[in-house]
């Protein structure tokens, strides 16, 4: 199973308020693609503990432009609640987003990844979770 990390929006991933995140890359994902989501894998040293926070199934994935966070202010509003930031801007979120991503310019393309959480059942093995 791949490794997602979540290494800024960690605590929103434990708890399950994250349901959706953007990425630069990963277009490869398809829908029911399982994905464990950790706090950070690339960068770690050679034997150092994983710190695995949930594991999900992708729903939907999709390539849009980052603009449109800008340009369509409805969906901005529905959008940033489901990448764990209820309560930011829309120009807060972009500017941490290009921050963390090394871009320039909101004129990007990014893949968004909507997924839901697997949940560990005893009796009859992963059940799905939405989360909030």
């Amino acid at each position: 199973m791949r490794r997602m990390t979540f290494s800024d929006t960690a605590s929103h991933v434990r708890e399950r308020m994250k349901t959706v995140t953007r990425r630069v890359g990963w277009r490869f994902l398809k829908p029911n693609d399982l994905i464990q989501a950790v706090e950070k894998a690339p960068g770690l040293r050679k034997g150092a503990p994983i710190h695995a926070l949930a594991v999900l199934r992708i729903r939907d994935v999709r390539v849009e432009p980052l603009s449109r966070l800008v340009t369509d202010a409805g969906y901005a509003e529905d959008e940033l609640p489901r990448e764990g930031f209820p309560c930011w801007s829309r120009h807060d979120f972009i500017v941490k987003f290009l921050r963390m991503h090394r871009l320039k310019t909101v004129d990007t393309d990014v893949t968004r990844i909507e997924f839901e959480y697997v949940e560990a059942d005893d009796s009859s093995g992963p059940r799905a979770s939405a989360g909030r």
